[in-house]
């Protein structure tokens, strides 16, 4: 057999017969294995080889040991997550994902990862950089790991039952639209029992501080003991950082992680076969969130992405299906607000009488000092996120987090086999977290889109708002997968979601309250409008679609301007403006430096003069804002929305030729908006090289979703990911994972799909034998122990 330069033979314990891993010119893994076990071992071996330092934070974040890494000031960091960790029954908890062999999987997924840190020990040049510029060592895993870390998941809407909260008690109720629509329309009322003003505004620290990533600086990582507490709070953009912050100290709502795909029939396509489209929309980061990989053994053959750390896939297909999720924005959090005894801070009011917390005493090492002992304290709906003593007042957040079967993308494993609509949706009676839009496509030419996910059934109330924890407002369990919408084989010939609000026209949605604020429509709005019109659609066609930049907020915004008959550059730019948002467009750049940065504020200062409530109620919807600007009514008037216009927009020209220089036509968007993948450690150590900056075009309301920061213009939330697949010409099948497979910065992997990304371009997704022998780069063969 042919060696190539880069081959190795190693030993990988547990293995029941010799396996490999061909590694092809793009960074797949192609894992072969003599047994589906087997092959989830390989899979957890081959995690850890290209991504075991961003395995080894996920771990130690999820279950609140990072202060053991990193010192004192990751401690408040520690005790927030292990608020959040899975506390239940672990029986229930493994029988829940809708898999016989779930445990089973996830440990010979683990045992696999835990193999490699015991070859990085034996053979440490194995051992990736970023180990031993920190001085630390990567942990071994227990399967019980994979799922009892809950608070990578996304669920909704605590941030925004609180931000409303504070809102209605500004006496504003009635503004609350403008900081996030609700859909379909629904009538606000404050909860009976809830005093809205008792709501204190750093209520959900504790929540922000379990959920944020991990980062490093100089100051943290120094933090002495008596300094511990001090890193306790989170930006905007999710930052650790020791405060104060401004109020709100965070959006008022979740950050706007979402995603697009599609499935077309083979009745509009050019090739008879369905082609499926997915483009996650996740935080970008370096390595990327997801990570691609292939699974063979005997009775199973998939390929697509997952976390690295989960075992399987949950977006792509098997040979037979493909498939691909997005966020369904299903209201799966309240925030429980408790009155407590005047002489027992631990009993709070409940029913008729009173019940006791329950509270947990945990030992969290800490580098150079003995464990700290940290005290926490659950309520029968979750944990408590904050005390008033004072106050007599408890909060606790009720999660699905808290319910067996959440952990984020596990129940994957049921569907990998599914290969018809109604198995793919039996598959899904067991998906909880995050709640999810799945399409589906077969070789049969079937085509379904299913909502799936734990959906409370709330006895009272609609879920937009805090709720007294006494009783009165509690969950009966969760809809039923029937109750939840789904569409298979329509009569259109096509599915498609982008996280809108797409139930149906019929779906009694005031009667199940499955959620009311989902994403804005443009997204969808815009893929719709493309498939419809294309009857012989092509994979180039999907390809063209996730890269599209056309931005029907930014079109709308320049026909306003057309309306007032002003001169000048930025007037002219905008005249023959076609609402696309490439990287090289002076028009894109003036257009959205105009929105963001001085008529979406223009036009909340004239809503709220009052600085509290603006604050409360920022950045605003962007939806409400823009149908406020075509269609004024109070407190808005014709007049005052064209003085509005006309002074930003002269603003805004003025703001470009300060950052652009005076010439308008050598304007670019690109100029400004652009991906920088930074490393972890960026900024305190020469063990990884960030990639970047990168002119990218778009923006938050385009299809090629490229949310930025305002202030620099960088990307923060868009999709890393793409994959176009050819449903039964598999090998035609393409995709794209920024910056690379590799978390490794020793790596070819580690950046080399960062430019073709950025160029809206696609590298192969091989599947058959044939192809991938052919492509090759490099074979990892692993045989048992003796």
């Amino acid at each position: 057999m042919a060696t190539r330069p880069g081959d190795r033979d190693l030993t990988l314990p547990g293995l029941t017969a010799p396996a490999e891993i061909r590694i092809d010119p793009w960074g797949v893994a192609h894992i072969r294995a003599g047994t589906r076990l087997d092959a989830f071992r390989v899979q957890g071996f081959n995690a850890a080889r290209d991504r075991l330092w961003q395995l080894d934070l996920w771990r130690k974040r999820g279950l609140g040991r990072l202060a053991g890494d990193f010192g004192p000031g990751y401690l408040a960091q520690d005790r927030a997550a292990r608020l959040f960790l899975y506390r239940g029954d672990m029986a229930a908890e493994w029988a829940a994902y809708g898999h016989p062999e779930t445990r089973a999987i996830v440990e010979a997924f683990v045992a696999g990862l835990n193999a490699f840190v015991t070859l990085t020990e034996a053979e440490p040049a194995w051992l990736p950089p970023e180990f031993v510029r920190m001085g630390t060592r990567p942990e071994r895993w227990r399967a019980e790991d994979v799922v009892r870390i809950r608070s990578h998941a996304l669920v909704r809407n605590a941030l925004s039952e609180v931000a409303r909260a504070r809102v209605a008690a500004e006496g504003a109720l009635a503004l609350d639209s403008v900081r996030k629509v609700l859909a379909p329309p629904h009538g606000l009322r404050v909860p009976e029992g809830l005093d809205p003003a008792e709501i204190p505004a750093d209520v959900l620290d504790a929540v922000r501080l379990g959920t944020a990533g991990v980062g490093f600086t100089a100051e943290r990582l120094a933090a002495r003991r008596t300094e511990a507490w001090r890193w306790c709070k989170v930006t905007e953009h999710g930052e650790v950082v020791t405060g104060p912050l401004p109020s709100p100290p965070a959006p008022a709502s979740a950050p706007p992680e979402g995603s697009n795909n599609w499935a077309v029939g083979p009745g509009r396509t050019a090739t008879g076969r369905p082609i499926l489209a997915s483009d996650p929309h996740r935080a970008y980061g370096l390595p990327s969130l997801r990570y691609v990989v292939h699974l063979t053994a005997p009775g199973l053959d998939v390929i697509g992405a997952g976390e690295p750390a989960i075992p399987g896939i949950s977006i792509g297909h098997n040979g037979r299906a493909a498939f691909s999720l997005t966020i369904a924005p299903i209201d799966q959090e309240d925030l429980c607000v408790y009155e407590t005894h005047p002489d027992d801070p631990d009993l709070y009011r409940y029913g008729g009488g009173w019940e006791r917390m329950r509270r947990v005493g945990e030992a969290i090492p800490v580098r150079g000092g003995p464990d700290e002992t940290v005290s926490l304290a659950f309520t029968r709906h979750g944990p408590v996120i904050r005390e008033d003593r004072a106050a007599r007042r408890a909060f606790a957040l009720r999660s699905v987090w808290s319910e067996p079967g959440s952990a984020a993308y596990l129940a994957s494993l049921a569907y990998l086999d599914a290969d018809t609509p109604e198995a793919f949706g039996a598959a899904l009676r067991h998906w909880s977290a995050p709640s999810v839009n799945q399409v589906y496509a077969d070789v049969n030419g079937r085509i379904a889109w299913f909502m799936a996910g734990k959906a409370p059934r709330r006895t009272e109330g609609d879920g937009l708002m805090p709720v007294p924890g006494d009783g009165a407002y509690e969950w009966d369990g969760f809809h039923p997968a029937e109750d939840l919408p789904r569409a298979i084989d329509p009569a259109r010939g096509f599915v498609a979601t982008a996280n809108e609000m797409n139930l149906p026209p019929d779906y009694p949605a005031q009667e199940r309250r499955l959620g009311f604020e989902w994403l804005e429509p443009w997204r969808a709005a815009r893929i719709g409008t493309v498939l419809a019109a294309q009857p012989c659609h092509t994979l180039a066609d999907s390809m063209a679609l996730q890269g599209d930049d056309l931005s029907l907020p930014a079109a709308r915004l320049a026909r306003l301007v057309g309306g007032l008959g002003l001169q000048g550059a930025a007037a002219g730019l905008l005249a023959n403006f076609d609402g696309r948002l490439h990287e090289d467009s002076p028009a894109a750049a003036l257009v959205e430096v105009w929105w963001m940065h001085h008529l979406r504020p223009a036009l909340l200062r004239h809503l709220a003069p009052a600085a509290s409530l603006r604050a409360l109620l920022a950045p605003g919807d962007p939806e409400a804002l823009l149908d406020l600007l075509a269609a004024p009514r109070p407190p808005l008037d014709a007049a005052t929305r064209d003085r509005l216009l006309a002074e930003t927009l002269a603003a805004a020209e003025r703001d470009c030729r300060a950052r652009l220089g005076d010439d308008s036509t050598a304007w670019a968007w690109g100029r400004l908006h652009h991906a920088l993948f930074a490393h972890p450690l960026s900024g305190l150590a020469e063990v990884g090289r960030d990639v970047g900056p990168l002119p990218v075009g778009g923006s938050g309301a385009t299809v090629m979703n490229t949310t930025y920061r305002p202030d620099s213009f960088r990307l923060t939330v868009g999709a890393s990911f793409r994959m176009v697949v050819d449903v039964g010409g598999w090998d035609a099948s393409v995709f794209v994972n920024a910056p690379g497979q590799s978390g490794d910065p020793r790596s070819p992997h580690y950046d080399d799909l960062a430019g073709t990304w950025a160029r809206r371009g696609y590298v192969p997704l091989l599947f058959t034998r044939e192809a991938v022998d052919a492509a090759s780069a490099q074979i990892i063969r692993l045989r048992p122990a003796p």
